[in-house]
């Protein structure tokens, strides 16, 4: 996760600089940008007086030009009430696979299109209640379309028919944490041959089966709640973040975990700048991650000894990225970051495009697609 293969990947970039093309997208969203074929994909939410719409649209990738627009839900206003200021009504990323497209807008809605725009199936029968709004974003697997609905009440994991969209499973939630709300994106891993979905939830992560979300395992953190990175998987162990109030970062060993593991699987932790939002990302031996505040920290991903640690410009909520032995790391207030990838701290490039953004970069051949609060741009590679 957070690893790309490209090449020619940009260092230097500004406001006016490198820039390839840029294109306004109509209403608000933090969903990351999506690059598949050729093609960008990204959901979005407008308001017009009363009636609020939620929507998707593709760019292409090369040009910027969008090439098809499609208003899919349009939900109570009272269903859109009571949103963190950080977030927007479209945060949930797309997932493209093949031919087909799947969008997520939490309790509000989960489409499924094909890349032409057409719509397959609309699901708005599991609501819930939401604090703070949606941000976990869905995950594709062989068996269907999963994503966690942790609410303040009654928090379930679910899984979808990604060709109908009807409800194949739903796992409730059963932890003693007080605040039941968190945002977290699951992941599919395998071990010991098996498939494996990786969830964490407030008061503890767990590993479930795909097929039917029976949970194998689970690993405590006492009352951490609003749980957003995404976990990562690299040496054989899970990397995630307990939440707020005070998150610690965990490496936990998954293989032969059976029933609670908390006293036996857990790897190390890291209580320094743990994330409160951003993901991690592994790269070769070590592990990257930047809190809330800006403190950038690099460590042995096997036994978690920090090599570095660094102030960055800003705030963070976007999730650093890896290509071509660098890392990135983008600020909501505008500015990326690009180091060199290594157990000393060594600064290639600080990029302002002088505009709030929170959602992670997608990284293509010669380019990285960024999506501010107002519009979707392309930089170019040297």
């Amino acid at each position: 996760m957070g690893l790309s293969a490209a090449k020619n990947v940009p260092i230097k970039w500004s406001a006016t600089e490198n820039i390839a093309w840029r294109t306004k997208i109509p209403g608000q969203g933090w969903s990351s940008p999506v690059v598949s074929g050729g093609k960008i994909y990204v959901t979005s939410a407008s308001a017009s007086g009363n009636s609020i719409t939620l929507g998707a649209a593709c760019l292409d990738a090369e040009t910027g030009k969008i090439l098809w627009g499609i208003d899919l839900f349009k939900p109570d206003p009272g269903a859109a009430r009571a949103m963190h200021r950080k977030n927007t009504l479209a945060s949930p990323t797309p997932i493209v696979r093949g031919d087909r497209v799947f969008v997520h807008f939490g309790h509000m809605g989960t489409a499924g299109l094909d890349t032409s725009g057409k719509i397959l199936w609309r699901q708005t029968e599991l609501s819930y209640s939401p604090t703070h709004g949606n941000g976990s974003s869905p995950l594709l697997t062989e068996r269907g379309l999963v994503f966690s609905a942790d609410a303040e009440r009654d928090p379930f994991l679910a899984c979808l028919d990604p060709q109908s969209g009807k409800v194949i499973w739903k796992t409730p939630r059963q932890g003693s944490a007080a605040r039941k709300f968190s945002f977290s994106t699951p992941l599919l891993i395998e071990v010991g041959g098996q498939a494996q979905l990786i969830s964490p939830a407030s008061g503890y992560v767990a590993g479930y089966t795909p097929d039917g979300g029976k949970e194998i395992w689970r690993v405590e953190y006492g009352q951490g709640y609003s749980v957003v990175p995404r976990p990562v998987y690299a040496h054989g162990l899970i990397f995630m973040s307990s939440g707020f109030d005070r998150p610690v970062l965990y490496a936990i060993r998954p293989e032969g975990a059976k029933g609670d593991v908390t006293s036996s699987h857990v790897a190390w932790k890291q209580t320094k700048n743990a994330p409160l939002t951003p993901s991690a990302v592994v790269v070769g031996d070590q592990i990257y991650f930047v809190s809330d505040n800006g403190m950038a920290t690099c460590a042995d991903a096997k036994s978690g000894n920090v090599h570095w640690t660094h102030r960055l410009d800003g705030n963070y909520s976007a999730s650093p990225v890896s290509a071509e032995g660098r890392v990135y790391f983008q600020s909501e207030n505008g500015v990326g970051t690009v180091i060199k990838a290594g157990k000393t701290f060594e600064a290639l490039g600080e990029n302002d495009v002088k505009e709030r953004t929170l959602a992670s970069y997608a990284v293509v051949e010669g380019g990285i697609i960024l999506r501010t609060e107002s519009q979707v741009m392309r930089v170019k590679g040297a």
